[in-house]
């Protein structure tokens, strides 16, 4: 890759941490429901990684991951202390470090997956249905957001999550799974057609820029 190109780059990962960081800020990008956010800036990192690679694809869900941060720091729900080290947990004077692992490991590997499948999709079918391997990537992307989240949740979490909803213990992982089965799909359906309706125009202009 000559400078040119990796001016371009890095000119683009701006571009879409703008993007990331004004849904993350605004109500569509992180939309509350009760006990968690459906979100939507998980596109834009699946979308500039399509167009990138992984290395800059990192970077960008590491700027999702940044948002979330921020945006559970500064504008809380009750369950805030699973993204945030900042955020009190329940009847506790602190918060905690694992909070970290929770709000930037997902989010850095959502911008990882979908251009290696990408790229392994398209190698499978030999170059062809372009808009099919989109699709899948986006999928991906948004699953790998919503089961990495929601296990490590419960992995480090659990019993203070669920006492926030008052809930029997027991119940924790059924709610973790309904989670998952509602909002996570909703979020990997509409993610994969988007991320097919952006990224095909994008990348077709990226293609004919190069150089």
């Amino acid at each position: 890759m000559n400078s040119k190109e990796k001016i371009k780059n890095l000119a683009i990962t701006g571009i879409f941490s703008a993007i990331i960081f004004i849904l993350a800020f605004t109500p569509i990008g992180f939309i509350p429901l009760p006990f968690v956010r459906a979100t939507t800036i998980h596109i834009p990192v699946i979308v500039g990684a399509l167009l990138l690679g992984p290395r800059y694809g990192a970077v960008l869900g590491f700027m999702f991951g940044f948002a979330s941060l921020l945006n559970n720091t500064f504008n809380p729900t009750i369950t805030s202390f699973v993204f945030s080290p900042f955020y009190n947990m329940p009847g506790e004077d602190s918060g905690s470090w694992l909070s970290l692992i929770v709000v930037f490991v997902p989010r850095i590997l959502v911008g990882v997956f979908p251009p290696l499948v990408y790229a392994a999709l398209k190698k499978l079918l030999k170059n062809k249905e372009d808009i099919f391997c989109m699709m899948v990537s986006g999928v991906v992307g948004s699953l790998t957001n919503t089961l990495l989240v929601m296990h490590l949740i419960f992995l480090f979490f659990g019993e203070a999550w669920n006492s926030v909803r008052a809930e029997p213990a027991e119940v924790v992982y059924t709610a973790i799974i309904g989670i998952i089965t509602t909002n996570g799909v909703l979020e990997a359906i509409v993610a994969g057609i988007l991320t097919a309706a952006i990224c095909k125009p994008l990348m077709a202009i990226k293609n004919n820029t190069k150089g």
